[in-house]
């Protein structure tokens, strides 16, 4: 489809690494986290994966509870400056973790010099929506009772996570509550029905179709419509949220959530910032420390969120 992009990013750096990491994808995530493979054995490839990547140095990590969610605290050695990122991980709803998401969490806290707090919300198919929904609401009000200011939070996430951003604001605007400085969005699932996604001539590495149909029927409730603005939104409420990033790579069956999400918000008169990523695949920003233009993507974050809007 066709929405206009703001900026479309091409580069041909570290081609062999492209390569390997590309391979190593299709063959270790997208061939075992996926039916049939059980969700606990796909919690423990996700786990060994990011073993792997690279903890950003300078940051200090802790555990600790907020809005009696377990989380964890990625904290500039040299003290943050007063902002705090918000993380929801990605992982279908179903895997991951603030472990999973060290390399990149502790990056972005590094990048931007602020403080970040991943939380750990409940997982399909213990928990359907909109529990997920509900502990990242409770945990951006509980940072406002700590002291920071609506301006000051920015709420960040991949994928589900993504999805999570931009539900959890719609939340907080049907509740009346102030609302986030802005929302940074790394290929967010928008669109529940699956019915427009992207065929990449390359191939998505990444996500295995199947994978998506078990995550929508085990984080949906029984009955619920795919359309429901808690799964999909794409079809809730966007006139008023806050500046919105988004950052997709074009090998990915999610190009249209992230295109067709920009161009309805845009139309609702939302300020819409849409990178689009040639030949890099879904969540490519978890690469930070091996590929340069994740590092790159994430300083495009940093400058986005310090950008007055």
């Amino acid at each position: 489809m066709t929405v206009y992009v703001d900026h479309e990013y091409e580069s041909s750096a570290q081609p062999r690494l492209r390569r390997c990491l590309r391979t190593a994808l299709r063959w270790f995530f997208r061939g075992l986290v996926r039916p049939p493979v059980p969700i606990a054995l796909q919690r423990l490839v996700l786990s060994a994966l990011s073993c792997s990547m690279p903890l950003a140095r300078g940051v200090s990590r802790s555990r600790e509870v907020i809005a009696e969610r377990p989380c964890e605290w990625h904290r500039p050695a040299a003290g943050g400056d007063g902002r705090v990122l918000l993380y929801f991980h990605g992982g279908a709803f179903l895997i991951g973790s603030p472990a999973t998401h060290r390399s990149l969490c502790s990056a972005l806290a590094k990048v931007g010099q602020w403080d970040l707090c991943a939380i750990d919300y409940r997982l399909a198919p213990t928990y359907t929506t909109p529990a997920a929904r509900d502990d990242c609401v409770a945990a951006y009000q509980a940072l406002l009772n700590r002291g920071y200011a609506p301006e000051q939070v920015t709420l960040t996430g991949d994928s589900a996570g993504g999805n999570l951003v931009l539900v959890t604001a719609q939340r907080l605007q049907e509740l009346g509550l102030p609302l986030p400085g802005s929302l940074v969005c790394f290929s967010p699932v928008t669109d529940f029905t699956g019915e427009q996604l992207h065929n990449p001539p390359a191939g998505d590495p990444l996500i295995h179709p199947a994978w998506m149909d078990l995550a929508r029927d085990a984080y949906c409730r029984p009955g619920q419509d795919r359309t429901d603005p808690e799964v999909s939104p794409l079809f809730g409420q966007l006139q008023g949220l806050p500046p919105l990033l988004l950052q997709v790579g074009e090998d990915e069956l999610l190009l249209n959530d992230s295109l067709r999400l920009a161009e309805a918000a845009r139309a609702k008169g939302v300020k819409v910032r849409l990178e689009r990523y040639q030949g890099l695949w879904h969540v490519f920003q978890a690469h930070t420390g091996l590929l340069t233009v994740a590092d790159e993507a994430l300083q495009r974050v940093v400058d986005f969120v310090r950008t007055p809007h």
